[in-house]
Formats: structure tokens, sequence, C-alpha cells
């Protein structure tokens, strides 16, 4: 089991600093860049455009296939162009007529709604997860974590981080009367409403209510 990070977070003026138990293991392998931006179809061929860019890249045959199959079946749904938030590397194309090729790595989230590349809380995300039936968000950021549900308050609350085999993750918290769990599990997850895309499968656990729903890493988060 890795080691336990314990965050107590100053979102309510009882809790406050943040504090590791112990080291983070240092990161040993280059990661390839994080890239956000739209997809759209152009003939047969998927082209990708980084945010706030004009140039385009073709998804090459070393794509991610699920990005793939994915990207079809929601353009296929009506949306002129998809966000996708993903890992991958840039390079060179004998086409000319775009500006290259991207191989995706690692696929965060695929989707035909949302703010896309003008979400502002991004960069202070370190995760968010969200499920239907009841509606439910959740936002953990480096400050606590803060649970939506329509028709009442925001629940802001601090919370402990514990990593566990394969690359699961469990964020928990009890204060103000709640008891909260929030499962993580590496995994392709689609939305059951609008067909987004992300890569973790969640849990959360309310109290003695159980929510099931997707999840992403946010940018806080590498």
């Amino acid at each position: 089991m890795h080691p336990s990070r314990f965050c107590l977070l100053a979102l309510l003026p009882l809790f406050a600093g943040c504090q590791l138990l112990a080291p983070s293991a240092p990161e040993t392998r280059t990661l390839q860049p994080r890239l956000q931006g739209e997809i759209s179809q152009s003939g047969s061929q998927l082209l990708f455009r980084p945010c706030q860019e004009q140039r385009h890249f073709v998804l090459s045959e070393a794509a991610n296939s699920d990005l793939l199959r994915s990207s079809q079946r929601l353009l296929s749904d009506g949306h002129p162009h998809l966000f996708a938030d993903l890992r991958g590397s840039l390079s060179a194309s004998a086409d000319q007529r775009h500006d290259g090729a991207l191989a995706v790595s690692q696929l965060y989230r695929l989707q035909g709604e949302g703010h896309g590349c003008a979400d502002e809380q991004f960069q202070q995300t370190l995760v968010r997860a969200s499920g239907h039936e009841p509606s439910w968000s959740l936002r953990v950021g480096s400050q606590g974590m803060v649970l939506d549900r329509p028709g009442q308050e925001p629940l802001a609350l601090p919370y402990l981080e514990e990593q566990l085999p394969e690359g699961r993750l469990h964020l928990s918290s009890e204060a103000n009367g709640q008891r909260l769990g929030l499962w993580l599990t590496p995994g392709t997850c689609r939305d059951s409403m609008s067909g987004a895309v992300q890569h973790l499968s969640a849990e959360l656990r309310l109290n003695d209510q159980v929510l099931r729903g997707c999840g992403y890493f946010g940018g806080a988060r590498q």
C-alpha cells in the first residue's frame, strides 16, 4: 500500500493547514504533455485542435483506440465537435493539409457538453467526480472538497486521502455531522446521461446513501 496522505484543509475555520504524513515517492518516468482541445471530423479523419490554437492534428492510428470509438459515437449524436482532455505526443505528418499527428497515451475525458477549454477551475482541481439519479458533483482541491447537490447548499469538508493498490484512491471525511467516502477506480467510465467518457469510475458514500458516477484528475494533479 502506498503512503497515505492527510490533508486537514482550510475551507472551514476549524480546520487549517495541509500536512503530509509521508513524502511522496519521486517521479521517475517522463510524462507526455497533457493536452486539452477540440476534436472534430474532417472526411474520414478525426482532427484535434489544442485550446486557444488554430493548428490541427490528425488522430493517428497509434491513438488510443477507445478515444477513436468514443469520438465517433459522440459525434454521431449530433455534436459538431468534442472537448478532449488527454495525454499524448504531437509529431510531424506527411499529410500537408494538417499540422501533424497526435498519438494518445491517456484519455482523461471526452465530452460534447460542458465548459471545455473555458473551465476556469481546472488548474485548481485535484479530482472532480459526478453522477446522476440523484445528481451530485464533488470537486476536490488543495483547500478541501465541496459537494454540490440540487436544492441543497454546497457542503464543504476537509478530507483524508489514501492511495490504494492498482491506482485506486479513497477520499474520506467526517465533519459537521457528515460521513463521506469517495472511491475512485481507474477504468473507462461513461456518463449515463450525456455519454461523456472519463478515466475513473466513482462511488460516493454519503452517510447511508451510495451514489455512483465517473471522475477525472484535474490540472492540479499531474
